[in-house]
């Protein structure tokens, strides 16, 4: 039994993650309403654009979202829904595509939404599969691109909050 056990593949718990978290001024359900129903207003870092925007909100549930820059290039990013809470969580991968079908993994991405006092705390947790992988996101401007949605995110939702009430 000794032998065999030795030919298991070793289990790494080293999680390689990037992640964005701000308080907004807007209650759960206002920021969770902005990311899924406004998503194409502020996925993309101005002055890219977000043309293409196919949301399933269901674990196993297509995700498609196009960005677009200045100059007309396209960058699809597409995957599947893990899990998602309505106004608390959302997960989700490009490790797959719609029906399961693999395709070459690069992270996955968790966003939540609670409450903190009157507003929301948002954080958005990205872990890849490498740290090479990890590294080679930070270098595409993780923070300052994640960063800038964020705000955009936040906006939109602190957009129907009454001025008294911000």
């Amino acid at each position: 039994m000794q032998e065999a056990e030795s030919c298991l593949p070793a289990v790494t718990t080293q999680v390689h993650e990037l992640s964005i978290t701000r308080l907004i001024h807007a209650s759960p359900e206002a920021v969770y309403r902005a990311w899924t129903e406004r998503l194409g207003e502020w996925w993309a870092p101005k002055p890219y654009t977000t043309p293409v925007v196919e949301l399933d909100l269901r674990p196993g549930g297509r995700g498609l979202m196009e960005m677009q820059a200045p100059d007309g290039t396209r960058m699809p990013h597409e995957g599947v829904f893990l899990e998602v809470v309505p106004n608390r969580k959302i997960v989700s991968t490009n490790a797959f595509t719609a029906g399961w079908i693999p395709q070459e993994p690069f992270m996955v991405a968790i966003w939540t939404f609670e409450p903190e006092g009157a507003g929301t705390r948002y954080t958005a947790q990205v872990r890849h599969w490498s740290e090479e992988a990890t590294k080679r996101h930070e270098a595409m401007g993780f923070y300052e691109g994640w960063g800038i949605v964020t705000d955009q995110l936040a906006a939109l939702a602190e957009e129907s909050v009454p001025a008294a009430a911000a």
